[in-house]
């Protein structure tokens, strides 16, 4: 006599299952969204502090700073991180972000430690981007 193949599970059980993939959650997905802290940033961009790095030519690289407070003296911000970490940087006026530091090669580290050990912005405001 022929053994009988267990049926398969009907599709309504699995997509009742939270834990399955189905068509219905790709479309329209109502857990984590990856993107969702990239669309928020034009909102929070005053409170968060990002630190950004470039890729120029070959093994060049730009590190960009944006959303430092307002009050701070940027030159001054900028002339003591130039010369503590023997980089070349300057101020760059942005439509949408305002006045945004540069600096030569990848300081990402040291701006973020800079900005710690000053006190010039906690740690968990600031935002570290790139490869």
């Amino acid at each position: 006599s022929p053994r009988a193949s267990p049926s398969p599970a009907p599709l309504a059980a699995a997509s009742s299952s939270p834990c399955c993939m189905n068509i219905e959650n790709l479309a329209n997905p109502a857990g984590f969204d990856p993107f969702a802290s990239d669309a928020q940033e034009g909102g929070d961009q005053g409170s968060d502090i990002h630190i950004r790095v470039q890729q120029r030519n070959g093994r060049k690289c730009i590190t960009h700073v944006q959303g430092l407070d307002a009050a701070l003296d940027l030159k001054k911000v900028l002339k003591v991180i130039k010369k503590e970490y023997c980089c070349n940087g300057n101020i760059v006026e942005h439509d949408e972000m305002g006045q945004v530091l540069q600096f030569q090669g990848d300081q990402r580290q040291n701006i973020a430690k800079f900005l710690i050990e000053n006190e010039l912005a906690p740690k968990d405001k600031i935002k570290t981007h790139g490869f």
